[in-house]
């Protein structure tokens, strides 16, 4: 993730890339570990002190833990696990009562997820929908033992091929078991009901009766099933529904709900579908040759970015005013507002890595990140104006690959260690011995500390010695060895000494520690300590 402000200043120098003078790097974290998209990103100040949060609808790695996290600066401040994954996040304001703290809203699933101060206030839920009469009719069969699991799967399949109204998630979940997990499946659900409920695809905001940047705003929801549904703040009922001839991906609105409103709906079909109130099928389409990456309202502009590489212009009405090639696939699209300028422009995400930002057809700027972009978000950050945050898509497929690197070397050198006995760890013994050394100081002389643990239960250990074989040329030691404490179960034994560098030529060597019982020759535990050098002598 990288975050930077705008600059008032041009500086004086030409630049190869023209971002540097209109933009400051505030933070970039290539291990941010976020994995996310523009509809998933919204900045707010959640609680009410003045001090704007990023909250992040994040899908986890491979699209598996879901999760809300809230960040304050660098740092997270909050995650909260999710049960589905995320399709959109927004934050709104409920009601005119003070404090004027917005809520954050996150869609997941069927269910819209309402948190207030970052603690749980409201599920919605999307009603439900029927369900298929033959497949209601298919389950009821199998209840009353009138047809096994191999007909059920039979004729399930035979529905989902043509039938206009989708299978509900049991059936989904049938069919893509193993026929020998069906019967199973069968006997555990025949008598459960049949439930089909849509998911949300898609979701923003709607002012209610004012336009003032702190009014309250309506959630507008665009579902699976083809449907627009407008959700009363306080109450959280449906306000208004709206169908469309196809599933909506990106929305885009403008007015008030309780005066004047246009809706513009992108959907998978290709088409772009506008709304006004009181309507409640479209009254215009815009048909796009290929399929909408994007879709954002700037200046009464609504400006899609298509597969073809390219930046449409549309009216409301649908007449196209003009068209921008980009020089790579557009990844992702997001407003960059400036409300002190009066200043709209489109930021679009393009998978070579850059930004481009764009008033109406003309190019206003253009950052370059270091890989492919996957998510866009501008507004006020901490108590910065003008911030803009940028999530690419090999931050985390890098990082894992580096600690990936790094655990196999650190496997290497480990399994190299034990092979030469170099461990200060014992890795074996025929007693319940663990035995550690650190060796302190800079020379000539050195402190040398063993902890040695018993790692039993319950049954102490006694009657042990430590030895120390080592080159006496190189070094000398006040003993060679000692007798070892009785030694109780679990507890750590520091046994200290000294070790005195008798080199003058920056040798040095190993050192050997012996624990054996008394009266035996055959060491207990074993480990070699590789001393350093000594620079005080070398330093003479």
């Amino acid at each position: 993730m990288a975050a930077a402000s705008s600059s008032d200043s041009e500086g004086d120098r030409a630049e190869s890339s023209e971002a540097s003078s209109k933009w400051l790097d505030a933070h970039y974290d290539p291990m941010a570990n976020i994995h996310t998209f523009s509809a998933c990103l919204v900045l707010a100040d959640l609680h009410g002190d003045g001090e704007y949060k990023l909250a992040v609808g994040d899908l986890g790695p491979s699209g598996r833990q879901p999760c809300l996290k809230v960040l304050k600066g660098p740092t997270v401040l909050a995650e909260s696990a999710l049960p589905a994954l995320p399709a959109a996040a927004a934050a709104f304001l409920m009601g005119q009562h003070e404090p004027r703290t917005p809520a954050l809203a996150l869609a997941s699933g069927p269910c819209v997820y309402v948190y207030k101060n970052l603690r749980p206030y409201f599920k919605f839920s999307l009603p439900q929908l029927p369900p298929n009469p033959l497949e209601q009719d298919l389950w009821n069969q199998a209840k009353e033992d009138q047809i096994d699991h191999l007909t059920l799967k039979e004729m399930l399949e035979g529905i989902r091929e043509k039938a206009e109204v989708p299978l509900s998630v049991q059936s989904l979940r049938f069919l893509q078991l193993e026929l020998s997990e069906m019967e199973a499946f069968v006997n555990q659900h025949k008598s459960k009901p049949i439930k089909r409920q849509a998911v949300i695809t898609t979701m923003t905001t709607l002012k209610k009766n004012m336009a003032d940047e702190d009014a309250m705003s309506c959630l507008v929801l665009g579902t699976e099933n083809k449907e627009l549904l407008v959700l009363d703040p306080e109450a959280f009922t449906i306000l208004a529904k709206m169908s469309l001839p196809g599933v909506p991906v990106f929305l885009e609105v403008s007015g008030q709900f309780d005066v004047a409103f246009r809706l513009a709906a992108a959907c998978r079909n290709g088409n772009i579908y506008i709304l006004r109130r009181d309507c409640k099928r479209p009254k215009y389409c815009i048909e796009l040759s290929t399929q909408p990456v994007g879709l954002v309202l700037a200046h009464k502009v609504l400006v899609v970015g298509s597969t073809q590489d390219n930046l449409h212009g549309f009216t409301h009405k649908g007449k196209r005013l003009w068209t921008v090639h980009m020089p790579a696939a557009i990844l992702t699209m997001n407003l960059l507002e400036q409300r002190s300028r009066g200043l709209q422009a489109v930021m679009a995400g393009l998978a070579n890595g850059e930004v481009r930002i764009y008033h109406d057809k003309a190019l206003l700027n253009v950052i370059r990140t270091p890989d492919a972009v996957t998510s866009l978000c501008f507004g006020r950050y901490g108590r910065e104006d003008n911030t803009l945050i940028v999530t690419t898509r090999a931050m985390h497929r890098t990082f894992q690959t580096d600690l990936y690197l790094l655990r196999l070397r650190a496997a290497r050198a480990y399994v190299r260690a034990l092979e030469s006995s170099l461990n200060p760890v014992s890795a074996t013994a025929r007693e319940p011995l663990k035995l550690h050394a650190v060796v302190q100081g800079l020379g000539p002389t050195f402190k040398l500390t063993l902890h040695l643990q018993n790692t039993s239960t319950a049954r102490p250990i006694l009657g042990l010695l430590v030895c120390f074989l080592y080159n006496e040329v190189l070094y000398a030691l006040p003993r060679a060895f000692f007798k070892v404490p009785l030694l109780v179960p679990g507890l750590n034994y520091p046994l200290e000494t000294f070790v005195e560098s008798l080199s003058d030529k920056g040798i040095s060597d190993i050192i050997k520690v012996l624990v054996l019982r008394e009266g035996q020759s055959a060491p207990l535990l074993s480990a070699h300590i590789n001393m350093p050098v000594s620079e005080g002598l070398a330093a003479a």
